[in-house]
């Protein structure tokens, strides 16, 4: 592929998908407002763009940053990516943002002459390194098409969803999934637990059952070893669920499962679990329960 890419957005997630592309034999120029954090990749061999104005030469250029204002400012903000006299011909996000946001980004760039892919990425790093992760696309059918062999190289699953922000919704509607279900299986391994057995025994049952998958085992063992070491903190699954619950309203769609979960995931951030993985609603149960001493 004659085709030249670049990487905007060098933490957790970007990083990995970054070093799968890189696997995948693409060669990659990559930018970070904090440049420090290009190292790993740099020391990969990827090529460090110092400039915005240096990544924008890239043909193709994809972006992984964490809230929608971020994605703003990084495009169309002072000296960002399609501000430059030389802009990509594409602009691929994989970041989850709201789909208000994910129009601004695309209005951005097609009044600049740029084609926009929203193409958000399910998995933790930890399962994107694994080759464990689905992306959604959605936005122009050829841009799309064009890039599925470097979407493949990211992800094993890859989904066309349509031609505008129909991406947005079905990553906003995967991690209110992943709340709803943290949060059940906090309740259920608190249970077993407080009835005598041992959390470890109970997600290994869990594991080897019809229920076994890969995010409950990851989840199921961050649970057991009481390990929350951050993968996707409380605080950024609070974000997704405020988007998603705007959009069900507007949608007129009643969401009360989603509704409770976000209250807890409010009351798990106001106990200080919102810098560490989500998962960590299981503690907050388990204290409601009468197992820990309350946050």
């Amino acid at each position: 592929m004659d085709t030249s890419f670049g990487w905007l957005g060098t933490g957790r997630m970007g990083t990995a998908m970054a070093t799968r592309m890189m696997e995948a034999r693409v060669e990659l120029a990559v930018w970070n407002r904090t440049a420090a954090k290009c190292g790993p990749l740099v020391e990969a061999g990827a090529i460090h763009a110092v400039t915005l104005d240096e990544l924008a030469h890239r043909d193709v250029v994809l972006v992984c940053v964490t809230r929608s204002e971020d994605l703003i400012e990084v495009l169309s903000g002072e000296g960002g990516l399609l501000t430059h006299e030389h802009r990509p011909r594409v602009v691929v996000d994989c970041s989850t943002v709201s789909a208000e946001a994910s129009a601004q980004a695309r209005a951005a760039a097609e009044e600049r002459g740029a084609a926009f892919l929203a193409a958000p990425i399910s998995g933790n790093p930890d399962m994107i390194r694994e080759g464990a992760a689905a992306l959604v696309a959605s936005g122009p059918r050829e841009i799309f098409d064009e890039l599925h062999e470097v979407f493949s190289a990211i992800a094993p699953t890859v989904v066309y969803a349509g031609k505008g922000e129909e991406a947005r919704l079905v990553k906003i509607c995967h991690n209110l999934l992943l709340g709803v279900l943290a949060q059940a299986y906090g309740e259920v391994t608190s249970l077993a637990e407080k009835a005598g057995v041992a959390p470890e025994d109970f997600v290994h049952f869990i594991d080897g059952s019809v229920l076994g998958s890969p995010w409950l085992r990851h989840k199921g063992r961050a649970i057991a070893a009481r390990d929350y070491t951050p993968t996707f903190s409380t605080r950024n699954l609070r974000k997704d669920f405020d988007i998603g619950v705007g959009a069900a309203r507007e949608h007129e769609v009643p969401m009360p499962l989603t509704a409770s979960t976000q209250q807890l995931i409010q009351t798990a951030i106001g106990r200080g679990f919102g810098e560490v993985d989500y998962v960590s609603l299981y503690e907050v149960q388990a204290a409601s329960a009468g197992l820990r001493e309350q946050a």
